[in-house]
């Protein structure tokens, strides 16, 4: 029987190609995820080793909630370093000064580091020689004083600056400029992988990132003979405990373990993602593959089975079949996967995510997660048709080359089918009072839409018939051509429905994405300037900086600027529950801000007393008058106070959840003069370039602030969901692929098998022309009811969740992307007009007596 299976692939390779090429995607993204995961997480532990090499101890801040940056390095001083310096077994100590630098480019343009790790700035700290060892000059000299800076060669080449131009940049605070008067080298990861990093005297950079005279950390290598624990635990005796702490070099690799752990996982899903689909479509071809072959079979298994062979026999050798075909799939997937592996870096790195870089790591997970995957996803897909073949008595199986489903089983099939869909319509439908998308809820939508699914792939061969019987009127165009395509298209159902299904599920999953992709734009866009009547918005990028009142006095200084209010954002902890607040000018609020209250005014904002949202209200059951007990501002922890409502408005993007008096929230704030958003009113209510240089020029044109008008902050909300339509064309391409090697597949059989049919219809009158346009014609009519039924699916299942959006984005409402739609049932319809080419092609080149002579 095994050299019986072998005879089988080798005899059929052509027709198989199409399901191997299908299983191989699925794999290629499996193995290229892990391999890739594998080689990233080797770059990162190298680059951190050699981050920490020559540091056995590492001295910190020990973190306490509430302490100013005074306190936090309160005890981080020269006194501790000459201390440390002299314990037994310490060869050396280096005292670190180290955060967060943003830099401008030559141009003013802020330069772009990948993660706030990336931005890295540093103290020149000499050794003997008075050169630093870790950041070693390759050109001009070190930074002596507050006005004196040096970059890394790539910085310096990444930004346009040469020796002796003037840097702008900023830590967190307002803009800085220096001179540059050095370039330096390193080794660090971060500055290697797309960071960016600035070096300056030891005075400043404690001033910057630590306080004057303090550093932010002391690293220590141990004498020889001195292991890391034992001088950890002569440093730890000699530190303050309540305000330092020392870490061992095992400790800091532990720690960056998990650091690389969680990294590479959230790398890893994209492509398992494709993975996933890729082999879930897949499998429907697989199916439809072993299907058609075990059926053209019939009499060769029934030959068998006369000569002694069991059922066991048969699906054994069936099942072969497929883990001859698995193997090879899994073998060329795991090579291509190699090439998916070595393109990720630089897909990432076009979103923001520079990596190290380092040699391809193929580890033995890869391996066998190839082989099983392959493998076991293909002889799965085959297992029923082999049962099937195995159940058909000898005799019956001689006597006829198949046949319809019996009643039964249609039946059957429309029983679950129906019961699937209605259980997955019903679970969509009780989601429909949901105003919040939790983790249960959304666990309960993912559900409801994969039984909506189930049960229109189980009905599908059911709902064949009528849909292409009524596709019928548009082929019946074509003269006899079009009718004999409708009539093939009915023949097998259970054949055009596994055909369409890979089709179904793209379709389903794109149109379902499209619709979620306009709808969130278009909420997005709407949230961006939603209850803003400001013309201009300046705020700091990410969650550092800040605007303090000097800022705020020249912004109102600008020429042409009518009104400034000043916006303190922070945080509001009432329960569980950790909401925004921000504190604003109850005399500027109104002019800035589109607030529509319900009950009360911003008026009654003051000491003690704020307004809160509508959703706000509801969820703590807040009226106007009431008071609620909540803690205000970071690192407050269960301190509450009694806060007096004096008003409810309806949800506003730009208000947050709850408005605060601003003197209030600052005086709950680490920076007392903290101010993150400035909102300004223009005299005549009009943008200009010049009015946006004027604002930039009056706050130091810091990189880290962002001035943008009502229009930037559309474009720059529309950009959050790039990455979802990403996603959805990367889906679709996979689905159209895999759709597209199912329908050729399944048209080069089905020609084969209607070779004498062909023969005969050219006997009569046919013309090559009018072969092809029938094959063509069937793709098309499968294609089309893949789209039809995909689509019906995707959009049902889009306008059910969208209320799921709308608690998380108020905005949000169900928008159909016509243009998107129809471009996807274009694309469906031609991957049937082109998969059909090399079947119809091959049927048009058959002569007539030579294919009734070889059927």
């Amino acid at each position: 029987m095994l050299r019986t299976a072998l005879r089988n692939v080798l005899a059929h390779k052509i027709r198989l190609l199409m399901t191997v090429l299908a299983v191989c995607l699925g794999v290629a993204f499996i193995s290229g995820s892990l391999v890739f995961a594998d080689s990233t997480a080797a770059a990162y532990r190298a680059a951190m080793s050699e981050d920490y090499a020559g540091i056995d101890v590492s001295v910190g801040p020990k973190s306490v909630p509430g302490t100013s940056p005074d306190e936090q390095y309160e005890a981080l001083d020269d006194a501790l370093v000459r201390k440390l310096s002299a314990l037994p077994g310490v060869a050396s100590v280096r005292p670190v000064a180290d955060g967060s630098v943003t830099l401008a480019a030559k141009d003013g343009t802020p330069m772009r580091a990948d993660t706030m790790r990336g931005k890295l700035g540093v103290a020149y700290v000499p050794g003997p020689g008075g050169r630093d060892a870790r950041y070693p000059l390759t050109s001009g000299r070190a930074p002596r004083d507050g006005g004196e800076v040096a970059l890394d060669r790539g910085t310096a080449a990444a930004a346009g600056y040469v020796l002796g131009d003037t840097v702008t940049l900023a830590t967190d605070g307002p803009a800085l400029k220096k001179r540059l008067v050095g370039l330096v080298s390193t080794t660090d990861s971060r500055v290697n992988a797309g960071g960016t990093l600035a070096v300056f005297d030891k005075a400043t950079a404690q001033k910057l990132f630590a306080a004057p005279g303090r550093y932010s950390g002391v690293d220590l290598t141990a004498a020889p003979g001195t292991d890391q624990f034992t001088l950890a635990a002569r440093v730890g005796a000699v530190l303050p405990a309540d305000r330092a702490e020392a870490t061992t070099a095992t400790a800091l690799a532990t720690q960056q373990s998990v650091f690389v752990a969680g990294t590479t996982s959230a790398y890893e899903r994209l492509p398992l993602l494709f993975a996933v689909v890729s082999l879930f479509i897949g499998t429907f071809l697989i199916v439809n593959t072993f299907t058609v072959l075990v059926a053209r079979r019939t009499r060769e298994i029934a030959l068998l089975r006369a000569i002694g062979a069991t059922r066991r026999q048969v699906v054994r050798s069936v099942l072969a079949e497929a883990a001859l075909v698995g193997l090879a799939a899994s073998v060329l997937g795991f090579v291509l996967g190699l090439g998916v592996a070595t393109a990720l870096p630089a897909v990432l790195d076009t979103s923001g995510d520079a990596l190290p870089s380092g040699p391809l790591v193929i580890g033995p997970a890869a391996v066998l997660a190839s082989l099983v995957v392959g493998v076991g996803v293909t002889v799965l897909a085959a297992w029923l048709p082999a049962r099937r073949a195995a159940r058909i008595a000898p005799v019956e199986a001689m006597r006829t080359a198949g046949g319809p489903p019996s009643v039964v089983v249609s039946r059957l099939r429309g029983v679950v089918g129906a019961v699937l869909v209605v259980a997955g319509v019903g679970l969509l439908f009780s989601l429909s009072d949901a105003t919040s998308a939790d983790d249960e809820i959304l666990r309960t939508a993912m559900f409801g839409c994969g039984l909506l699914v189930t049960g229109l792939i189980v009905l599908a061969p059911l709902l064949a018939g009528p849909v292409v019987r009524l596709l019928g009127g548009v082929t019946a165009r074509f003269g006899a051509a079009g009718h004999l395509a409708r009539v093939n298209a009915l023949r097998d159902p259970r054949r055009t429905a596994a055909t369409a299904v890979a089709l179904m599920i793209s379709t389903a999953l794109v149109s379902g994405l499209a619709v979620v992709h306009e709808s969130t734009s278009r909420a997005l866009d709407s949230q961006a300037a939603a209850g803003l009547s400001a013309d201009y918005v300046i705020s700091t990028r990410g969650t550092i900086g800040d605007l303090g009142s000097a800022a705020v006095r020249r912004i109102s200084a600008v020429p042409g600027v009518r009104t400034v209010s000043a916006v303190a954002d922070s945080t509001f902890s009432a329960g569980p529950l950790v909401k925004s607040v921000s504190g604003v000018d109850p005399r500027t609020v109104d002019e800035v801000l589109k607030l529509r209250f319900v009950s009360g005014s911003a008026e009654g904002l003051g000491p003690g007393r704020l307004a809160v949202s509508r959703s706000f209200a509801r969820d703590h059951h807040l009226t106007t008058g009431d008071r609620i007990e909540a803690s205000m501002g970071p690192g407050t922890g269960d301190r509450d106070e009694p806060y007096t409502v004096v008003g409810v408005y309806q949800d506003n993007p730009t208000a947050q959840d709850v408005l605060g008096y601003r003197p209030e929230v600052q005086r709950h704030s680490y920076l007392r003069d903290s101010v993150q958003r400035v909102l300004v009113h223009t005299a005549d209510g009009t943008v200009s370039d010049g009015m946006e240089k004027r604002l930039r020029a009056a706050v130091g044109d810091s990189p880290l602030l962002k001035v943008q008008d009502r229009d930037q902050l559309v474009q720059e909300q529309a950009g959050v969901a790039g990455e979802l339509m990403t996603l959805m064309f990367g889906l679709l391409g996979i689905g159209v692929l895999i759709s597209a090697l199912g329908m050729v597949n399944t048209l080069a059989m089905a020609v084969s098998e209607r070779t004498r049919e062909i023969g005969v219809l050219r006997a009569i009158g046919m013309d090559r022309s009018g072969v092809r346009t029938m094959i063509r014609l069937e793709a098309v009519c499968v294609a089309a009811f893949g789209t039809l039924l995909g689509m019906a699916g995707g959009l049902f299942a889009a306008w059910k969740v969208s209320g799921l959006a709308n608690g998380a984005i108020p905005q949000y409402a169900f928008s159909l992307p016509w243009g998107t739609l129809a471009l996807v049932a274009l694309l469906s319809l031609a991957v049937g007009a082109v998969a059909a080419a090399f079947p119809a092609r091959r049927a048009a080149a058959l002569s007539p007596l030579e294919a009734v002579a070889r059927a």
